[in-house]
């Protein structure tokens, strides 16, 4: 897989997502809004293969530009950061990664953004699974705004296209995603 295209990457994951990630029936979002249909995007990303195709399309749309590290909230970005920090290790190029909480931990360290230190005026990308309003990346900027990082993109494997895009172009943040609605038909 070293040698394929970002496209013929995107394939596989597309045909993953399609076959195991995507449920028809009635579904409550985070946003509050109902659906009939969900994707479920932790299905494939828990998964060697998928972590992997999302790993390497990720690091391939962030580019050669200013990074310091890559993260996103809890639980979507999780395997996304673990699967990123470890490809970006193999392939040389290692950034650092984080996980921001929904709220500080009231014990320990009393961290929300957790994971390598991150200092004043660095540039992260966060990343999630899916966005539907862009809600959780808007929360998880607002903890890093706290700390003095620069968040300012956002990539996630599907933007659902209910308002996430605005919604994070209102909170200075541009969204890119690996694929759209239309991809799946829907």
């Amino acid at each position: 897989m070293e040698n394929q295209t970002r496209e013929q990457l995107k394939a596989k994951l597309l045909d993953l997502l399609e076959r195991q990630a995507l449920k028809r029936g009635k579904f409550v979002l985070s946003s509050g809004r109902e659906s009939n249909y969900y994707l479920d995007g932790r299905v494939i990303t828990l998964t060697p293969e998928g972590a992997y195709l999302v790993a390497c399309i990720i690091l391939d749309m962030a580019g050669d530009g200013p990074l310091d590290a890559v993260g996103g909230p809890t639980l979507g970005a999780d395997p996304i950061v673990g699967a990123i920090a470890a490809l970006s290790y193999v392939k040389k190029r290692p950034i650092k990664t984080f996980i921001v909480r929904k709220q500080a931990k009231e014990h320990g360290t009393q961290r929300q953004v957790e994971g390598p230190a991150l200092n004043k005026g660095e540039r992260v990308l966060l990343v999630d699974d899916v966005a539907t309003s862009g809600k959780a990346i808007m929360e998880a900027k607002s903890a890093l705004d706290k700390i003095g990082v620069i968040a300012e993109k956002a990539i996630v494997i599907v933007d659902r296209n209910e308002g996430a895009v605005d919604n994070l172009a209102g909170a200075g943040i541009k969204l890119e995603s690996i694929f759209k609605l239309a991809d799946f038909g829907l």
